[in-house]
Formats: C-alpha cells, structure tokens, sequence
C-alpha cells in the first residue's frame, strides 16, 4: 500500500481520555499530586489522555517512520522506540521531525547512562528501560527527564519508584499473572504509577486499566508485521484504532 502522507499538527481535536480506569495514579503526598521531580513536562498527564505506548521493536528500525505515521493518524499519542532496533536513533530522530508536536515519543531499551544521552540527543522526550538500574534513574533524575524503568516484584517496584522514577515498567506482566498480578501489587503501592508490558494484547488492555494500570505498554500485538518490510501498515491502524478505543472508552 501507498506510505501515509505527512500529518497536519493536530489541534484541540486529540483524543482525551476518561474510560474508566483510565485515569493515572497521583503518587505522593496529601492531595494526590505528584511529588516533587516525577512529573516532568506533564508527562504522565499527557499520557493518561490516551493511555496506551506503542512499542515499536523490529530487527531493523527502516520502517518505523511509516508505522508512527498510522499509529498517530489512528490516535495512539505515545510511540517508544526500542535501541535494539538498528538505526533505532536515527529513525527516532525522523519521527520526532515528522510527527506532530503532541507525539509523545521516547526511547526504550536504555539501559546505560550512555544510553540515555543517546536518547535524549536524539530527541527523546522521556525514557523506558525492562530493568532498574540506578545509574539510568539517576541520570534522567538529575536532567528533568521521564523515566520508566523495568520491575517486576514489590521490591523492585518500590526500590525503582524511591530511586525517582517517573512510573514504574511492570514486566513481563503477562507471565506472572497480568490484571490481577498488577491489582495485587498495587494494593500495598497505591501511590506508583504502573505501566504493565509484556504480552499485554489489545483486548487486555480494559482489564489492566481497570486493575489501576496508568497506561499500557503494548508492542507485537499492536505492530503485528507492520514494522518488516512489505508489512501489513493497514491493518496496523485497524489495531491501533481498536486500541485507542480500548483505552479511552471512545468508540
């Protein structure tokens, strides 16, 4: 099929959210606002209007431009760019060209301090890691950067959300319980943003907000084949549609 063509800047018209579940956790203090460094640019505030990051992963990052283009065009507002991608960064940097401004758009896989410049050089407006590493938080702390490092248990979680994380990755979510894994750990840590990934599919994407999920991460269920060359871009904002509808209860 013929690549989409460039996007107008999109005005009042984005999609807001509000499905139930849909709204972010607050973490913090007395009032529900968040605490002092974790919500940077209104990053988590700007999700919670279409709770869903497309994940764009594939061997070769050529045709991320054209997969971007269709996932904005269908709604999906945050895009994260994966370094294991090759030509990840300069892929990044067309996107963040050609999108408009109300693209939210980061990278992901960092996980290195010399990752994170990277990404920021690039352009990357936050930061998403399938671990915690200290250095990584600290780095993007110290910057005023959005970042979402990787956890899994409690103690993870906790160590990552007190080390000045934005939010917190739940990952591989779907391995050790999915909706009612993430109802469970935050019942004792109401107070992290959660942003459940790994084997999380589109029609999951309810359940998890509902469990108190500030948004999803969600990647081959989303991007399918779109990402390979000669992939299927229509059918990718079939998915991207639907998803978009899932999270924010707007058909």
């Amino acid at each position: 099929m013929t690549p989409p063509q460039p996007i107008p800047a999109a005005g009042s018209g984005t999609p807001q959210g509000g499905g139930e579940g849909g709204s972010l956790p607050q973490g913090g203090g007395e009032g529900g606002s968040l605490p002092q460094g974790r919500g940077e640019g209104g990053f988590l505030e700007r999700v919670a209007a279409v709770p869903v990051v497309a994940i764009l992963r594939a061997a070769d990052a050529g045709r991320f431009l054209e997969a971007g283009r269709v996932l904005y065009e269908a709604g999906v507002r945050a895009v994260e760019v994966t370094l294991t991608s090759a030509g990840a960064l300069e892929a990044f940097a067309r996107l963040r060209e050609e999108l408009p401004p109300e693209a939210l758009l980061g990278v992901g896989t960092v996980r290195s301090a010399g990752d994170a410049e990277r990404a920021v050089g690039a352009g990357a407006t936050y930061l998403i890691a399938p671990d915690f590493r200290p250095e990584v938080v600290s780095w993007a702390v110290e910057r005023g950067v959005p970042v979402v490092p990787g956890a899994l248990t409690p103690t993870e979680i906790a160590a990552a959300w007190g080390a000045g994380a934005t939010a917190v990755k739940v990952f591989p979510v779907s391995a050790v319980g999915g909706p009612a894994y993430l109802k469970a750990v935050r019942a004792p840590l109401p107070e992290v943003p959660l942003v459940p990934t790994g084997g999380v599919g589109i029609d999951d994407i309810g359940a998890y907000l509902a469990a108190g999920a500030a948004a999803v991460g969600i990647g081959s269920p989303l991007l399918g084949d779109a990402g390979d060359p000669g992939g299927d871009l229509e059918a990718l904002g079939d998915r991207a549609r639907r998803a978009v509808a899932a999270a924010t209860g707007v058909a």
